[in-house]
């Protein structure tokens, strides 16, 4: 099972050998193989990201495997902090002038460990919520390793941060049918597929038609 290594061990190793990068990497590989095969039209089509297509949603993707920390942090600061601007500067950077141009930049950060501040669970967040956010609508199938949506899962539900996981499950108890995922210690269940809970959990109130239970309701009103 994928798991997250506090920053509080000391434990250091290079990041080819980190099983969480070798996620990262795995689901690039595989959002990249769906995408050669979408058409013109399902490049532009919507995406769950609001005001963004698929094409932009791969180039944001290329845009976070190619800033390191010192970079983002850069342009973060040339954007007064609004982050707003930061994306849509470097998703212009990143988009290219065709989808073909789009995917081929993709394709060469797929193993691409460079990223901005910090854990590599994130990194693996960022590129497996943005997938389903192509997949979901363009009825592509989703087949993200339990441990993957696990580890992000995990991250999420510990921090307000990116996502606001931690307030998601407030009062709700959390369990994947599918894996060892569990959050909450409320009195209202939600029960689902690891990865339909993690895609809910970051916001995307499609997923909540894949769970059950009392608190599905309370978790989709917190999509947003």
């Amino acid at each position: 099972m994928l798991r997250v290594v506090p920053l509080s061990t000391g434990v250091l190793r290079p990041r080819s050998r980190d099983p969480l990068w070798r996620a990262v990497h795995a689901e690039r590989a595989a959002l990249a193989d769906d995408l050669a095969l979408l058409t013109e039209a399902q490049w532009d089509a919507p995406s769950l990201c609001r005001g963004w297509s698929v094409r932009h949603v791969v180039a944001h993707l290329t845009a976070a495997a190619s800033h390191g920390r010192a970079a983002w942090l850069r342009s973060v600061a040339g954007a007064r902090f609004d982050f707003a601007v930061h994306n849509d500067r470097r998703l212009a950077e990143h988009l290219g002038a065709s989808p073909q141009e789009t995917l081929a930049r993709f394709r060469a950060v797929v193993r691409s460990t460079t990223a901005p501040p910090g854990p590599a669970a994130a990194w693996l967040g960022e590129v497996v919520v943005h997938a389903q956010d192509v997949r979901r609508p363009l009825g592509l199938p989703s087949a993200v390793p339990v441990a993957a949506s696990t580890a992000v899962a995990e991250l999420f539900v510990g921090r307000d941060l990116t996502v606001d996981g931690r307030a998601a499950v407030r009062g709700l108890r959390v369990e994947a049918t599918d894996g060892p995922f569990r959050a909450g210690d409320g009195t209202e269940p939600v029960q689902g597929p690891t990865l339909a809970l993690t895609m809910a959990i970051a916001g995307r109130a499609d997923f909540c038609d894949d769970l059950t239970g009392p608190g599905v309701a309370t978790l989709r009103a917190r999509c947003g």
